[in-house]
């Protein structure tokens, strides 16, 4: 071959690795295997993402924003291995909760007044900003974290009541209370009725006041049937001082025990049912009036530490390799959690048995061509 050939050959050859090396596209980068599951950077930057919103929905300024995401941005790898593994502890043991699930997306369903489950669906992705699938799993996933802390961790911790009876001599003075009243609320809406629609709201009115005064739940009736915006919070309307409501409402209601009823109200946007749900009489309040308050107050403390003990007793259970340049702030002590490298890996052979006694695979990804492209893929396989 002549040296022009070969010159040719060799900047055809230098040519064809360069666009080999540039056409190369990272789908995904993985940062943390965690027993079965992974985390992987999109994840991560979407988290950042709705903690950015969701500031920002609260009306926090600019500057309060990048000091708060200085400092939740170094927790977002541990949050999401907090997370993993309490879904997979809570798939280990068994706890079901797609009743519940279902339950609250009817809920969500009925309150919203959307009858048909496609515009349900649509619904739920214009104002959630995901797909009705995933908001159903991330559902799914936050009732079963719950259910996991409430019998793994929270079941666990009791404040003796002797605690309960030394804070409250100790702090007297805080429980000192003005007379108050708590109440819950159903409207029935007029808008855009005539006088015979106004008359039907009327009768609608009442027979939930019959209902309610014969035991139904308040809750369920305010769910079904209120048009106020504190219906998504069950109607909740808060604590009333003497002197804060108008007059025809504190007549119906200020001198009532906790259940009562008020028959309906006109109010300019229909008509008004309020129940009592506590009354607080001004003075000392008693140990028994506070002490589930105080109960509250000191079992928190408590609760937050032991969360964070059972969620590295957890890791110190798993198989977990976090990539250079990413940090668990929840790592367990002393556990090794460096990124392994797949090349120095030996094959080796396995029974079926022997896989089926297995508790958690171990993956092992590494990045290998699609056939037919550059295009590199993170590829799963199974190893001790």
């Amino acid at each position: 071959m002549s040296i022009c050939a070969l010159r040719a050959c060799s900047l055809l050859l230098a040519s064809a690795v360069a666009l080999s090396a540039a056409d190369v596209v990272v789908i995904e980068q993985i940062v943390a295997k965690v027993n079965g599951d992974i985390v992987t950077r999109s994840e991560l930057d979407r988290l950042r993402k709705e903690n950015e919103a969701e500031m920002l929905q609260r009306g926090v300024t600019p500057a309060q924003m990048r000091t708060a995401m200085l400092e939740r941005e170094k927790d977002l790898l541990r949050d999401r291995i907090d997370s993993l593994l309490l879904i997979q502890r809570g798939k280990d043991l068994d706890i079901k909760v797609d009743t519940e699930v279902s339950k609250r997306l009817a809920e969500i369903q009925l309150e919203n007044k959307i009858a048909d489950p496609d515009k349900f669906q649509q619904w739920i992705k214009d104002n959630v900003g995901k797909s009705f699938e995933d908001f159903k799993q991330d559902m799914k996933n936050q009732l079963l974290t719950q259910r996991v802390i409430g019998s793994e961790v929270g079941s666990k911790i009791s404040v003796p009541r002797e605690k309960i009876v030394e804070y409250y001599e100790k702090n007297k003075t805080t429980f000192v209370r003005q007379e108050q009243v708590y109440l819950r609320e159903i409207l029935i809406g007029i808008e855009g009725k005539d006088a015979a629609g106004i008359a039907q709201a009327e009768k609608k009115a009442k027979d939930i006041v019959t209902r309610a005064r014969k035991g139904e739940r308040f809750g369920d009736l305010v769910r079904d049937n209120s048009d106020a915006l504190s219906a998504k919070q069950g109607g909740d309307l808060g604590g009333w001082k003497k002197g804060d409501l108008r007059p025809d409402m504190e007549a119906a209601v200020w001198d009532k025990a906790k259940g009562f009823v008020a028959d309906p109200i006109r109010v300019p946007a229909g008509f008004e049912i309020l129940r009592v749900d506590e009354h607080v009489k001004e003075g000392q309040a008693s140990l028994e009036d506070v002490e589930n308050e105080i109960k509250e107050r000191l079992y928190m403390p408590l609760y937050q530490p032991k969360i964070r003990e059972y969620l590295t007793s957890l890791r110190s259970q798993a198989f977990l390799e976090i990539r250079d340049g990413f940090a668990d702030t929840g790592a367990a002590s002393g556990a090794d959690t460096r990124w392994q490298d797949p090349a120095m890996l030996k094959p080796e052979t396995v029974s079926k048995e022997e896989v089926a006694l297995r508790k958690h695979k171990k993956r092992l990804l590494w990045s290998i061509p699609i056939p037919g492209t550059s295009t590199k893929i993170e590829q799963k396989s199974s190893s001790r």
